[in-house]
Parts: C-alpha cells; structure tokens; sequence
C-alpha cells in the first residue's frame, strides 16, 4: 500500500470517528447533559480533563517554536513550523471540548454577556482566543514566501511564548484560586501546569515528528530528535520535583491536605495519580536521561508516549480528587443530579460523595473531537510541510553546491 492511499486511509477512519463524534454530540444537544456522568457532586467530567490536556498539548509545542527564535536556537527552528500547527490544531480542540461542556451550544453568547472581570474563568476565554489569534498570525507568517513576513516571525516569536505560558498558568489559576477546593488550592498549581504542558506537548511533538517522518511528509534529522528527547527528560525531572513538593507538603504531619492527599494516593483516583508517577514520570525519566537511549528512536517514541498518558492521568486525578469530598458539613449531603436521583425518593436522592465515570455519549464525543484534531493536523501538515520541505532541500543543495564550487576555485 503506497504512502498516499494510507494517507487517504488514515483520513476516512478520522473522518468516519468525527462523524460519530458530531451525532453524539446532537444527540447530548437533545437530551441535554443527563446523558453524561456528570452531576452536582462532580460537575465537571471528561470533557474539562481533555480541555486542560489540550490546553498544555497546544502551549508545550507553541513554547519550544516560539523559544527557538527568542532564544536563536538554530536547532529548533527546523521543527518550528510542524510544532505550530500542531500548537494551532490542540487549541482549537480545547475550545471544542468547552463549547461542548456548555451544554447548549445556544448558550455561548452568554461568555459575552455574562463577563465578569474578577473570575478566572473570563480571564481564560480572554488568553485563549489571544493565544488562537497568535498562533493563526505565526502560522501565516512562517508559511507566507514573502521575505518581509519572515523577518516579522521574531517579532510574533517574542509575544508567543509568555502568551504560550499565560495561557496554561491561567488555566491553572482556574482551579488554584478555588478556596472551597482543598486539592486545588495551592500557589504551585500554575508551575505544575506549565511544565506539564512543556513535556507533554514536547512529546506529542516528537511522536507527531516521527509520524511525519516515517510518512514521508517531513523529515527531521535524527540528531535533532535526540536534542528533543533531552529537553524532554529535563521537563520530566522538573514536572516530577514539582508533584513531589505538593505531596510532601500535603502529607507532613499536621498538614491540612492530608485527607485529600489520601484519595489522591490510596483512594479512588489512586490508579491515575500511581500511573502518572509510575509510567509518566519515572519509566520515562529513565530511559531518556541515557544519551544512548535517546538515539534509539524507537525508545524515545515509547518514551513520549508514556509521558503523553502520564499528563492525562494527572489531569484526571488532579480534577477529580478534589469533587470527592465535599465541603459541607452533616448528612445527608447534597442532591446528586444525577439521572438515577431524578427517579429516587427520600434520602436516596442525596450524595455524600461525588462519584463521576464518563458514559459511552462522553467517550464517542471526545473520541470525535481527538479524531478531527488528528485529521486537521494531517491535512495541515500534508498541504504546509510538504512545500517547505522542497524549499529546505533547494536551499541546502544550493548551499552545498556554491560550498563545492568555492572548494573547487
């Protein structure tokens, strides 16, 4: 099967998992959120775990494009374009998984009368749309062929990376400024979220470039992958010193986030947060901190695989740990919302926990939304990246040549 009709392949699956994607969420429209697991114990669910997964996959590939510039890396610059698109196509998958939060799609001009400056929640549709607009600018300047819009790259470079790292800290400030949220509430809450950002999203970068690689659309130098993989182990070191500190502090004696910590370790998000440490930190770490590991590209794939499903589970642990408990105080707790309370009576209708698991609508929904990120990214970088790979090799076989001939005069 030639690279083409595997192209076309890979498109109509893609296609065929949007579609079903598109009538789950129709049918959500109509039936409102009751279809879903989520409640008034746990209200948020899935759909918010893949926003802020998103959100870092964006601001992780946006941070290393934008940073070779600021920072005149020569290196990354040849995977700045890839790592821009790549930045474009997550953003627009976190605003998805929002609008689809919503409920009611009739509902989002609501973001607009409804603005209240001093919430978190306004600052981050304000940053993101910032930083869609940013990445839709650099996006058309790095692929415009004419000279003067390369020469404004540097300049758009230098507004994209504290907008790439804005955008993840506010996201974080989301949950680190909720003051009833005992697991979220901590002024680490922003790092965490943008150093998480920076190793998933360089991960999700490597595999996309290996991708691209093996497709025959772009092709990387194995050098190169081996400086990411490097860069990649550093943000693992940190992302993991970062997660140690809060658990420390939560678990000293005497501490108040010790109950919370409990869950987190031991309790129902346990298998998240032990798979996070475990598979996306540790294993990671200690294939990719070995220079001989990382110029073995099949280890540096299995590598950036771990940590992309690593930063999943910590979204997953970090969101839902804390709506376990809640903070009220006496039985019998709070009405539960949940379609199975609706059809309760007495005190079977009341929660003293807040339990969620996604249902089947969720999964298809979200399953949809990765599915047509993943086909607009393929097709953006079939129609991008094949062209400026042609320009990249006639100019490099024009350099070797006037080299050749300066040798031969």
């Amino acid at each position: 099967m030639g690279t083409f009709t595997k192209f076309k392949a890979a498109c109509g699956v893609l296609g065929v998992l949007a579609i079903a994607g598109v009538a789950a969420w129709i049918y959500q429209l109509m039936n409102g959120l009751g279809v879903t697991g989520m409640n008034n114990g746990a209200s948020w669910g899935l759909y918010i775990t893949f926003f802020m997964f998103f959100v870092g996959l964006s601001a992780g590939g946006l941070i290393v494009a934008s940073s070779a510039s600021v920072f005149h890396v020569a290196e990354y610059k040849k995977v700045a374009l890839p790592a821009v698109i790549l930045s474009t196509v997550c953003i627009c998958c976190a605003g998805l998984f929002i609008l689809i939060d919503l409920g009611g799609i009739q509902r989002v001009w609501r973001i607009l009368t409804g603005f209240n400056p001093t919430s978190p929640l306004c600052w981050d549709v304000c940053v993101i749309s910032l930083y869609l607009v940013i990445n839709i600018i650099y996006l058309a300047l790095m692929t415009s062929k004419k000279e003067s819009a390369q020469r404004k790259v540097p300049v758009v470079s230098r507004f994209a990376l504290p907008v790439a790292i804005l955008v993840h800290s506010v996201t974080a400030w989301i949950f680190g400024l909720e003051m009833a949220k005992e697991g979220w509430y901590s002024a680490i809450m922003a790092p965490l979220f943008v150093v998480s950002a920076m190793d998933s999203g360089l991960a999700l970068l490597l595999l996309s470039l290996m991708g691209l690689n093996k497709a025959g659309i772009f092709r990387v130098e194995k050098k190169l992958m081996s400086n990411l993989a490097g860069l990649l182990a550093t943000c693992i070191a940190v992302d993991g010193f970062l997660v140690g500190c809060e658990a420390l502090t939560m678990a000293y004696p005497g501490a108040a986030g010790a109950e919370t910590l409990a869950i987190m370790a031991t309790g129902v998000t346990a298998p998240f947060f032990w798979f996070e440490i475990i598979v996306g930190v540790v294993i990671p770490f200690a294939i990719l901190v070995f220079a001989k590991n990382r110029a073995r590209m099949g280890l540096v794939a299995f590598a950036s695989a771990c940590v992309v499903c690593g930063v999943f589970c910590k979204r997953v642990w970090l969101l839902l740990t804390s709506f376990f408990e809640f903070n009220v105080a006496g039985a019998p707790g709070v009405i539960s919302g949940s379609t199975e309370a609706i059809r309760s009576t007495g005190t079977a209708a009341w929660s003293l926990n807040g339990l969620y698991a996604p249902q089947t609508i969720e999964v298809v929904i979200a399953v949809g939304v990765i599915a047509l990120g993943a086909l607009a990214f393929l097709v953006l970088s079939q129609k991008l990246l094949k062209g400026s790979q042609v320009q990249a090799d006639a100019t490099r076989t024009a350099k070797a040549s006037s080299q050749a001939a300066a040798k031969a005069a």
